[in-house]
């Protein structure tokens, strides 16, 4: 079999995720993460580590892209099945993609809206690249979360020391926010990611795609 066909074949099917085995090989180096691994985590987050606490909901980079595109009275219709508006935090991957028909884009970012707080909280790893794409999405989402007084906020996010693991810090970050929300039920004093969580995230991700009963090779 050729190695084109072998990256084709799929490695998990979980929920509604798809992961391939050219999506797992970007765990194994130093590669940036695409779509769909970022979608998986969040959908295991949200039916395996966080499934008896709906007041989270974890969007998937597919769904924010289109709501960055679509009109602004558009935008219900991507999150009004997802009950965005009755959750009480709200957890959006964030890149700065600008191809409303395709993946892709360059860099990751983390953005938390916090109803208790009515604020957003925008994590990223690279000097705050995508602050203007997360002002916009904030002018959007304001109106669709119900919350137009919501202030923006600079989160607290470790800074990459490379050009690639900007995906892996989000989902760290994901759960570091996640974690300071279930102790105190608010985002403001959340910790940064370490090091040496941003370095065994990878593995961690292997290890769990093989725990569900997916391959990684």
């Amino acid at each position: 079999m050729s190695s084109h066909h072998r990256h084709d074949e799929v490695a998990l099917s979980y929920h509604e995720s798809c992961l391939r085995l050219s999506d797992v090989d970007l765990l194994k180096g130093p590669y940036w993460l695409n779509d769909q691994i970022i979608s998986f985590y969040f959908e295991y987050l949200e039916k395996h580590i966080f499934e008896n606490e709906h007041d989270l909901l974890f969007v998937s980079p597919e769904v924010t892209q289109c709501i960055r595109m679509v009109a602004q009275d558009e935008v219900g219709i991507f999150l009004e099945p997802l009950r965005a508006h009755q959750r009480t935090f709200v957890f959006f991957a964030l890149n700065d993609n600008q191809a409303a028909d395709r993946a892709g884009g360059s860099h990751w970012s983390l953005l938390v809206f916090s109803r208790p707080e009515q604020a957003f909280y925008h994590f990223d790893s690279s000097r705050n690249a995508n602050a203007e794409y997360a002002r916009q999405l904030v002018a959007v989402l304001k109106r669709a979360l119900h919350c137009p007084d919501a202030l923006l906020r600079t989160g607290d996010c470790l800074q990459q020391s490379n050009g690639y693991d900007c995906g892996v810090h989000v989902l760290c970050t994901v759960d570091a926010v996640a974690q300071q929300i279930r102790k105190s039920g608010r985002i403001e004093g959340v910790r940064s990611a370490r090091y040496d969580v941003i370095r065994s995230k990878r593995e961690e991700l292997l290890g769990i795609i093989l725990a569900l009963g997916g391959r990684i090779k």
